[in-house]
């Protein structure tokens, strides 16, 4: 799969370019050597939480390791799926800001049932949520709102929440740009 070649390829050069080993980073990112000897090699599939914490560790975001460099003023993306499960649900990165922290451009489906369970992303950070189908269940400690299609949202996504779709009915299908906080106040 091309994006997790591509990671694998971004994690050891930003790793060799910081100075630290392999253990090293795998420790600052709470992981095993082994995995993260894998990430870097193309041969694991790791989850949005794993590749997560490897960004912050490195003291990036989540696109930095996952989006083609930004190298010209016009950058026309392909989508990438970052996430999927086994009931067919998926993510997918469409395309992300190439300053640090700067907006990410997602596209979401979620089958009827189906449930992604998010970490809290870095302090500040937000998302802006626009269901096209379906009834999104946005789940977090404080409230749980069933948003249909045309409905929007403003997520503070630096706490736990969850995406949900009902037991019965059509996929959900929704789009959100998030904003990343700053890593470096955690």
């Amino acid at each position: 799969m091309q994006v997790i070649e591509r990671l694998g390829r971004e994690v050891r050069r930003r790793r060799q370019a910081a100075g630290l080993t392999v253990q090293g980073l795998a420790d600052s990112a709470g992981l095993s050597r082994r995995m993260l000897t894998q990430i870097e090699q193309g041969t694991a599939n790791p989850s949005l939480v794993t590749i997560d914490k490897i960004a912050r560790a490195l003291g990036v975001d989540f696109a930095a390791l996952t989006a083609p460099p930004a190298t010209e003023p016009l950058h026309v993306s392909q989508a990438v799926e970052v996430w999927s499960s086994p009931a067919g649900s998926r993510a997918l990165l469409h395309v992300a800001s190439a300053r640090r922290g700067g907006p990410e451009l997602w596209e979401w489906t979620l089958q009827p049932g189906d449930r992604y369970q998010a970490q809290p992303d870095p302090p500040g950070s937000e998302e802006l949520i626009l269901v096209s189908t379906g009834t999104l269940l946005l789940e977090t400690e404080e409230r749980l709102a069933a948003l249909s299609a045309g409905a929007s949202a403003r997520l503070a996504s630096d706490r736990p929440y969850a995406y949900a779709a009902p037991e019965a009915g059509e996929p959900t299908t929704f789009v959100r740009v998030v904003e990343a906080g700053d890593s470096r106040t955690r």
